[in-house]
């Protein structure tokens, strides 16, 4: 299996993880200060983890060009959307507003699609609508409980919309260092969920409490943003999103396991279908005759055929290994996907 795809379902199997180990820890919090703390968790862990991992502070090496959309991506994805679900969760059912959050999928896909361009056929589409019908059913109400009004809803709405935004956005950056963007991106949404949640009177949790919570946001929202970064480099936009849409999913299972939940029919049609499109993606091949134009950028690589350079240091031959590089124009065919060095027009 291909190692960016492990990345993307490990991504989804950490964040469906979080909320019911959350459950089992009985974290019972503020809705928007539970969010603050679970970024804020991410946030502060990953920053650690840069540090041990590169012995100091280094610089990110993102380019003047790249601020932009790492800093809308926090923006929309990191402060935006946990809000707007917040509010949303307190005008709706729990039922329904799980429903509505398969959209951001997608969404994803749509923008991904639509607006940047990433190429998608029949194969990718019909996987990922056996991903989103299998999320769909998981999510079915299972009661006569009505949403409140259009409002709820339009918020949920809303959080999907700038997570798909946010997806696209950090695909943009994704060649940079994955734990400087997890990390800056847990730390700011941290930071200002959990203000806004202590300005509007909620109370910080006592140690123990608190000291879970940030241990699941690094778990959960930390190292899977991290593997969601990772793939979105090696699959793009929309493959990453299907393969993460499959989060409620492994969430359902693990809450089986650790909670002894009841497995009901539901589950198991649900289960072959997105065990379906996780198939059908996992067939792909993708390959045609391509040209690739001059770039220049860095990230962690081996000297493949996308990665034939001159260094300007001195280098032991270690590989792989991460340095700022320029690609030379190449034009070949090979089985790819539309990763940092293939967003190429079809």
């Amino acid at each position: 299996m291909n190692l960016n795809i492990i990345y993307a379902v490990g991504a989804a199997a950490l964040f469906g993880v979080s909320t019911p180990l959350a459950k089992v820890l009985g974290l019972d919090l503020s809705p928007i200060l539970l969010a603050g703390l679970l970024y804020l968790g991410s946030g502060l862990g990953l920053t650690l983890v840069r540090l041990i991992h590169d012995r100091c502070w280094k610089p990110s090496g993102l380019k003047p060009s790249e601020w932009p959309w790492l800093i809308g991506a926090i923006a929309l994805g990191g402060v935006l959307a946990p809000v707007a679900l917040m509010f949303g969760l307190t005008l709706t059912s729990g039922a329904t507003a799980s429903l509505m959050l398969n959209l951001e999928s997608v969404l994803t896909a749509v923008l991904a699609w639509v607006v940047f361009k990433e190429n998608a056929d029949r194969r990718i589409v019909a996987g990922m609508l056996a991903i989103v019908a299998g999320g769909l059913l998981l999510a079915w109400p299972q009661d006569s409980a009505q949403p409140q009004g259009w409002l709820g809803p339009l918020m949920v709405a809303l959080a999907c919309a700038c997570w798909a935004i946010d997806n696209n956005l950090t695909r943009k950056v994704s060649a940079s260092d994955a734990l400087f963007i997890a990390g800056i991106k847990g730390l700011v949404a941290g930071m200002v969920n959990c203000s806004l949640a202590l300005s509007l009177g909620a109370k910080m949790p006592q140690i123990t409490v608190l000291a879970s919570t940030l241990a699941v946001g690094f778990l959960g929202y930390g190292i899977s943003l991290v593997l969601f970064v990772l793939a979105l480099r090696g699959l793009g936009t929309a493959r990453t999103g299907a393969y993460f849409s499959t989060a409620p999913f492994l969430g359902a299972a693990i809450a089986i396991l650790l909670l002894g939940e009841p497995v009901s029919l539901t589950f198991w049609l649900a289960s072959l279908l997105m065990g379906l499109g996780v198939w059908v993606h996992l067939k792909e091949n993708h390959d045609h005759d391509h040209q690739h134009v001059a770039l220049k950028h860095g990230h962690r690589h081996v000297h493949d055929e996308h990665h034939q350079h001159e260094h300007s240091f001195r280098w032991d031959g270690t590989e792989p290994h991460s340095h700022e590089h320029e690609h030379m124009p190449i034009r070949h065919s090979h089985p790819h996907f539309p990763d940092i060095h293939h967003r190429h027009k079809h």
